[in-house]
């Protein structure tokens, strides 16, 4: 099979079944590198609901992605062979069903030698996947999460898991390694001081919006540091500034530009990037899909990242 995306030029991008950046549509066996899919589930929200349709969104607005990146000097179609392997099957009113469901999924993935990008849904989801990689890798993995919160906040309503705990919980389980993860875009307002006392316990490294921009945007990428090992990516689309990307489930001010993400992530020095997710998106709340495409935008990145690193 030839994992190549519809061409646009022979089939206009607003036509054609939506899949990830156009590509085929193939079951996990099949032989190649890079699996995307979606985790279509929020049942673990707090304020706006709606990230269960990202996926489909995200699919929509991909029929504009291209391969060739033009910093990189690198087109990911050529490099990669990837493919749509639909979406992760979800219990839309259990979370602890969802949860064994998708570190089953990724599982599957995982022992068929591949690395994968899924496109959620809340970033509770966030957890069961590292359960499935560190079931894989057999040690904890480097972790890079984008965020405008810690995610490493206390139960609520007497409920240990939800999205603003996957961090705190990867760490606890020993999924990832604290000093070898690094939160980016983080900003106020807290519940309380209280709130900064896991990420100084544990002593991870946390670049707020304040660290991004006291300088100029090179500046702060020259002080992000090399990822070693096995590496997993979370991009919780709030990291972006509400005014680019409007369609999320907890909005704050003050966060990163799509260019800024773009000139981040273009300066990552990522050695085995094995897995990576966008999540927080949530259609209801977009304009004019920018949203959507800010996503796509940082899945084109990460291909491009895998396919440097190949």
């Amino acid at each position: 099979m030839d994992f190549k995306p519809i061409s646009g030029r022979e089939f206009p991008r607003f036509s054609a079944i939506k899949t990830f950046f156009r590509l085929p549509h193939v079951d996990v066996q099949k032989k190649f590198d890079v699996a995307l899919f979606g985790i279509p589930f929020d049942g673990g929200l707090s304020y706006r609901p709606g990230a269960r349709f990202a996926p489909t969104s995200v699919r929509e607005v991909s029929a504009l992605g291209r391969g060739y990146h033009w910093t990189r000097g690198v087109n990911w179609t050529e490099k990669l062979k990837v493919a749509d392997v639909g979406d992760c099957p979800v219990v839309p009113i259990s979370l602890e069903k969802t949860y064994a469901n998708i570190e089953s999924f990724v599982g599957k993935i995982l022992k068929s030698d591949k690395r994968f990008i899924s496109v959620g849904g809340d970033h509770s989801t966030t957890l069961p996947v590292l359960r499935a990689l560190k079931a894989h890798y057999k040690k904890p993995l480097s972790f890079l999460h984008f965020d405008a919160h810690l995610d490493t906040y206390p139960a609520a309503w007497d409920c240990e898991y939800h999205h603003g705990t996957f961090a705190r919980h990867a760490v606890e389980e020993g999924l990832v390694d604290p000093k070898k993860m690094i939160q980016i875009g983080i900003r106020g307002p807290l519940a309380s001081g209280e709130d900064l006392d896991f990420v100084k316990k544990h002593k991870i490294k946390v670049l707020t919006m304040d660290d991004v921009r006291k300088g100029h945007i090179s500046d702060f990428c020259k002080k992000i540091p090399s990822f070693d090992g096995p590496t997993y990516v979370s991009f919780d689309i709030d990291s972006i500034d509400p005014s680019c990307a409007p369609g999320t489930g907890t909005p704050v001010p003050g966060g990163l530009t799509t260019y800024e993400v773009q000139q981040i992530l273009r300066s990552l020095k990522i050695k085995n990037l094995v897995g990576a997710d966008i999540v927080e998106i949530s259609p209801a709340y977009d304009i004019s899909q920018i949203t959507a495409l800010a996503g796509v935008d940082v899945m084109f990145e990460l291909l491009c990242l895998m396919a440097s690193n190949k």
